[in-house]
């Protein structure tokens, strides 16, 4: 298999110089140029033209938002954004991400050099992601991690030896999704009612940008979307976005749901991790859940939705043909955890209805 060809945009030399060096010696990446702007990048990247783009924001001639808005109506490719962060800086990579971005690296402004030594694995995992996503889905509307000891559920959420609840006809709905799914999350709650049932949400992004895209989304929404805060009613028309920092769960209190949010280690090499959403859904819930794996790389939430089929949830995953990156929905169906395999439009429809699995079988003819 070929290499995957990446330009560097970035107007801080020692940037351009460490990404080079540090993405050439990953195997299956080759850097193939950088410039210091993106009006002399698009000189150049006319030669040889990359399969993905690392992006700066804050550049001269040119930022990198208007950039990226040009590039996606001329000539679409997985871009990175890779930008310091700051409470400013959040809210302009967001639109970033809306433009189309895939995926989001955080850089420091101290310690530059060594964090981008440090974080050779998580750049090439992203790189390696994007080169697969399908940009002709990016205008429908994580965070990959360093290498380490690939930790489940269990890590976080502890088997309670807990029984299986009786059906009710309240709901609770979980979502996982990752690159990608900034877009698509977009599409699915700005489609639901007021009336849509209290949704819990991870999306693997970092965690500097969690409480923008959530604020950004209450604009959009008629539901109210929020970072999620430890102790948070679960309630009709609210959506709770996990923090980027922590991992969220799903807690019951007599007949009221609430979220616990608390650090522990990476699961599934990530934080928040799907899984342990999901898992601490099935516990919590049982057959008065749904879960919704939606487009993303990797395989976090594969076996936690595993976890909630057999509790009796209803089971969804987006399909290949409308996902960005269809790996984690894919995962999740080769374990055998899910009960419908439906596109983005369909997801909508689904959580407004909010069916009973047994209800959702019936009416699309399963036995």
């Amino acid at each position: 298999m070929a290499d995957v060809k990446v330009f560097i945009v970035d107007d801080s030399a020692v940037v351009r110089q460490v990404l080079t060096e540090q993405l050439n010696a990953i195997t299956g990446i080759t850097v193939i140029g950088s410039a210091r702007d993106p009006i002399f990048a698009q000189k150049l990247m006319e030669k040889a033209w990359p399969d993905v783009i690392v992006l700066d924001i804050e550049m001269p001639r040119m930022d990198g938002i208007t950039f990226l808005r040009q590039l996606m109506h001329e000539h679409p490719t997985p871009v990175i954004i890779c930008s310091t962060l700051t409470e400013r800086g959040a809210e302009v990579t967001m639109q970033a991400m809306n433009a189309g971005a895939v995926d989001i690296i955080a850089k420091p402004k101290v310690g530059l050099r060594q964090f981008l030594e440090d974080s050779k694995t998580l750049l090439g995992d992203a790189i390696k992601g994007a080169a697969h996503a399908r940009m002709d889905r990016m205008g429908a509307s994580r965070r990959a991690t360093p290498a380490t000891p690939k930790l489940t559920a269990e890590s976080v959420v502890v088997d309670r030896s807990f029984k299986p609840l009786a059906a009710t006809t309240d709901r609770v709905v979980a979502i996982g999704t990752s690159t990608g799914g900034t877009q698509a999350l977009e599409y699915v709650l700005t489609r639901l009612p007021r009336t849509a049932p209290g949704m819990v949400i991870v999306q693997h992004m970092p965690g500097q940008f969690t409480a923008a895209f959530a604020a950004r989304l209450n604009t959009l929404c008629e539901i109210e979307v929020r970072e999620a805060k430890n102790g948070d009613r679960v309630i009709a028309g609210l959506a709770l976005i996990a923090p980027g920092t922590d991992h969220m769960l799903l807690r019951r209190s007599g007949a009221q749901y609430r979220v616990e949010v608390k650090g522990g280690p990476l699961v599934s090499r990530h934080r928040p991790s799907v899984d342990v959403l999901f898992r601490s859904t099935a516990q919590s819930a049982g057959p008065n859940a749904i879960g919704i794996i939606m487009t993303g790389m990797g395989d976090d939430g594969a076996h936690g939705m595993l976890e909630m089929h057999d509790a009796g949830a209803l089971t969804i995953a987006q399909d290949e043909q409308t996902c960005i990156v269809y790996g984690m929905p894919k995962e999740a169906v080769k374990l055998g955890g899910v009960d419908g395999i439906v596109g983005l439009p369909q997801i909508p429809e689904i959580i407004a209805q909010a069916p009973s699995r047994m209800s959702y079988l019936r009416t699309n003819g399963h036995s």
